[in-house]
């Protein structure tokens, strides 16, 4: 059955993306929970724990006596400058509060700064393995994707040479990654200052998805803001804050880029969300808990780097940040998406198959995400281990 049929004309074609498979799995999984089966998530890249106290008694205070009506488009000037201040403080990179745009969540930022950046038609080189919405979004902006890509001896991320290949072939950008979703890899400042530089001398827009930032376990993350001026950062309240539904992010734009970008968020949006602000503000008091839950991924990453190459998962992708393992699973079925849907319906463990992340090689891989309590964590690595042998 079409999905126009019984509608008064077709759909327009920009709504013909492929699903986000993860929201999905997790609908699956949900549904499954709802009848009664025990189900742990790893499918999708959400804290298993709530916003910091700090955060949340911020928001309490504030439906308590503020009337919570329309913010500015660019989001509350006192939230803009604790960002630009806690940007200076994480990376030693002064950024004016001005150049700060507070969106509703990086999903807003990323079609502010696909919008404000690019014309229908223009291409855009896109990480491969990556997260599929930069994909989707773009395909329905009617942008021409160029997923790039990468290997394990490029340690799975963009390289120089291959903005030279975007450039040679037309593209007007691209998106970097880092820490990257799925594989949890990083670009170390060498090799993002030679992709910072290689757009500058080609033109290109370089968008920097910083989301995950906060989120390392072996090296700091960098920010491209330390190697270009003109780069478009995007970030968010929440991966490495925990505050995934309060829907609220941010981006770091080029001074000329604002009032753009204002314009295009003033008819979009009209403001962010006021309590999620509100809130954003009180997250910043946070931090010590913040690390704590941090602290406790990394125990996460520890016991399944240990536990799923004993259940025959031995080919992981170097776990640098993020909180998500992707492994190769090819040597036990031909098709991951087949083998998720039986782990959720034998053992109760929802997984996100790698065709969500990859649609030339996803099939060969699982996303595994290790931001849930611990001893979820522990027990999924259990029933997985039970299982594969």
């Amino acid at each position: 059955m079409q999905e126009s049929e019984g509608l008064p004309r077709p759909l327009a074609t920009r709504s013909a993306i492929d699903p986000f498979i993860v929201m999905d799995v997790m609908a699956a999984a949900n549904a499954r929970k709802a009848k009664g089966h025990d189900v742990i998530h790893m499918e999708v890249g959400q804290p298993g724990t709530p916003a910091p106290r700090a955060a949340r008694e911020r928001a309490s205070e504030a439906l308590r006596i503020e009337r919570l009506g329309y913010t500015e488009a660019l989001g509350m000037p006192e939230l803009r400058a604790r960002i630009a201040r806690y940007t200076a403080e994480r990376y030693g990179v002064p950024v004016a509060p001005e150049r700060v745009v507070v969106t509703s969540g990086s999903s807003a930022g990323f079609v502010l700064a696909f919008l404000a950046l690019f014309d229908a038609g223009d291409a855009i080189g896109l990480p491969s393995p990556g997260y599929p919405c930069y994909r989707q979004i773009a395909n329905a902006l009617g942008l021409a994707p160029r997923l790039i890509e990468t290997s394990g001896q490029g340690r799975w991320m963009p390289t120089a040479a291959d903005v030279e290949k975007l450039a040679a072939e037309g593209a007007a950008g691209l998106l970097l990654a880092s820490p990257n979703n799925p594989t949890g890899t990083m670009t170390l400042a060498p090799r993002l200052r030679e992709i910072a530089q290689a757009c500058r001398k080609h033109l290109l827009w370089l968008i920097s998805d910083e989301i995950y930032h906060g989120l390392e376990y072996e090296a700091p993350a960098e920010t491209a803001l330390a190697h270009s001026d003109a780069a478009i950062v995007v970030n968010s309240f929440s991966k490495y804050f925990s505050m995934t539904g309060w829907r609220i992010g941010w981006m770091v734009v080029p001074e000329a880029l604002v009032r753009p970008i204002e314009r295009l968020a003033q008819n979009l949006y009209i403001s962010p969300p006021a309590i999620s602000q509100v809130a954003a503000l009180g997250a910043f008091d946070g931090i010590e808990e913040l690390e704590a839950i941090k602290a406790g991924y990394a125990r996460n990453r520890a016991m399944l780097l240990e536990e799923l190459p004993c259940a025959g998962f031995t080919t992981i992708l170097p776990a640098d940040g993020a909180f998500y393992l992707y492994a190769d699973v090819s040597r036990f079925a031909p098709d991951s998406e087949a083998l998720a849907k039986a782990m959720l319906r034998e053992i109760g463990v929802a997984v996100t198959p790698g065709i969500d992340f990859d649609p030339v090689h996803g099939r060969n891989y699982l996303r595994f995400s290790y931001a849930g309590p611990e001893p979820a964590m522990r027990e999924a690595a259990r029933r997985i281990t039970a299982w594969m042998r």
